[in-house]
């Protein structure tokens, strides 16, 4: 029955949103919450480039002595300070900075006499090359030796992921480096030796992305992927194993926890199968926090690798550094610095994005 007004009319509807009101909302709140993601973004580079460029100011190292030699004059140490802007203020020395790093000009390494950002496109693949397949082997293992190891908690899997997470975090990265190469190359010859490739392959596969296994794939030359392989196998699974400890550890501590929720013993007594129970339901309400952890896993790989390119020669990002800093090659190093600190800030971003599509809730 209709309501009706004094005058026997029927009463006009309640008012209601505009058309569209509600899809309006959400799509300022994304903005909103895009508009912070970027603001935050841009916060994080400024802060990193503001570090870098104190510390290229504070090292005790003489960039324009490292550039015209002890020998110099006095009148050409000056006109190559005057030439590299050191006499501007320190304010104008900060934007001039910040003007450079956005257009790629990292200056010139001394060590090599290329511009750093060639050298950082020559060396930055082989490290991302060896980084994901190590963090590949520490998730395609890591993850379920965790949830495994927290659904049988005190068993013998739970025990041994514990030993190896306990051995990963207390091992000597490069006392297990040398190990492996003493065994595995040494005494068994079942992987190559130090370095990405043998010299006889060197040079033959046209680089396209600086990843030699994919580019030998795209070559169709399956000598070189097989030697490429052989040799990056061992740093690859040394790299893996540390983050296999990382992962498992974190892993098996988000599955305990879910399940010792109650909607866990819900569905346990409903019938559902423990397999389903695990898999089903525990497993999906990690993933949010399980997927910030194998993001920061493959950035700790990305610059925490400088021991395990080292001992085995491997061309990376992690070397370039160091042999840059033993040089006194600031600019080089300082490139190499923005580098893997864009490509921490880039996970974190790329971890956040993740969140919210796995998790619609986050906004």
């Amino acid at each position: 029955m209709a309501v009706t007004d004094t005058s026997g009319g029927q009463a006009p509807p309640p008012p209601s949103d505009p058309p569209g009101g509600a899809r309006l909302a959400a799509t300022r709140r994304r903005a909103k919450a895009f508009g912070g993601v970027l603001l935050s973004l841009a916060l994080t580079l400024l802060g990193l480039l503001l570090v870098t460029f104190v510390i290229g100011r504070v090292m005790p190292i003489d960039p324009v002595l490292k550039v015209v030699g002890e020998r110099a004059t006095p009148e050409q140490y000056e006109a190559a300070r005057q030439a590299m802007g050191l006499d501007q203020p320190i304010i104008v020395q900060f934007v001039t900075y910040i003007g450079d790093v956005l257009r790629g000009n990292f200056g010139r390494s001394i060590s090599t006499g290329h511009p750093v950002v060639e050298d950082l496109r020559r060396v930055f693949p082989a490290t991302l090359e060896l980084a994901t397949l190590g963090t590949l082997i520490g998730v395609l293992v890591g993850v379920p030796l965790g949830v495994v190891a927290a659904a049988r908690r005190g068993g013998w899997i739970d025990q041994i992921a514990r030993v190896a997470a306990l051995v990963g975090y207390s091992m000597p990265i490069f006392w297990l480096g040398l190990m492996g190469l003493l065994v595995f190359y040494g005494k068994l010859n079942w992987v190559g030796g130090p370095g990405r490739q043998d010299i006889l392959y060197d040079g033959m596969v046209p680089t396209v992305t600086g990843m030699l296994l994919i580019d030998s794939l795209v070559a169709g030359d399956w000598g070189a992927f097989r030697d490429a392989f052989s040799h990056i196998i061992l740093p690859a699974a040394l790299l893996g194993y540390f983050s296999l400890a990382y992962i498992s550890r974190m892993t098996r501590s988000f599955m305990l926890e879910q399940l010792s929720a109650e909607y866990i013993t819900t569905a346990r007594v409903k019938g559902l199968s423990e397999r389903r129970v695990v898999w089903g339901h525990a497993f999906r309400n990690i993933a949010v926090p399980l997927t910030t952890v194998i993001a920061l896993s493959f950035g700790g790989l990305l610059e925490g690798s400088v021991l395990t390119e080292i001992i085995f020669s491997w061309p990376g990002i992690g070397s370039y550094i160091t042999k840059a800093l033993l040089a006194g090659d600031m600019n080089a190093v300082l490139g190499g610095t923005i580098i893997v600190g864009v490509c921490f800030i880039g996970l974190n971003v790329l971890s956040d994005v993740l969140y919210r599509f796995l998790d619609p809730r986050a906004t």
